[in-house]
């Protein structure tokens, strides 16, 4: 049986984080001298890593008798919404 501790310093971390993703894409946008196209992939790299961070640590993906199951479900749904969305891209272009 595990111990767990009335503190929850996994959701003040993950808090911490999102908030520091949050400011640093915020930063990007406002502060810097890159391009429209530089700010707006390294905005949605932000938002990935910070969607990852909640995901990990206020839902418990990885816990439970299935966390390894519900890992491999999020990448194969990730890589499927990847191929459909650029494969529709790529259609609509050329």
């Amino acid at each position: 049986m595990e111990h767990h501790s009335k503190y929850p310093i996994g959701h003040v971390i993950g808090f911490l984080l999102s908030i520091v993703f949050t400011i640093a894409a915020l930063y990007v946008a406002l502060y810097t001298n890159l391009s429209r196209s530089i700010i707006i992939w390294t905005i949605g790299l932000f938002a990935f890593i910070q969607a990852g961070v909640q995901l990990f640590m206020f839902m418990h993906v990885k816990e439970g008798e299935n966390g390894k199951v519900n890992v491999g479900n999020m990448v194969y749904s990730i890589i499927i919404a990847i191929v459909v969305v650029y494969g529709t891209i790529w259609v609509m272009h050329f």
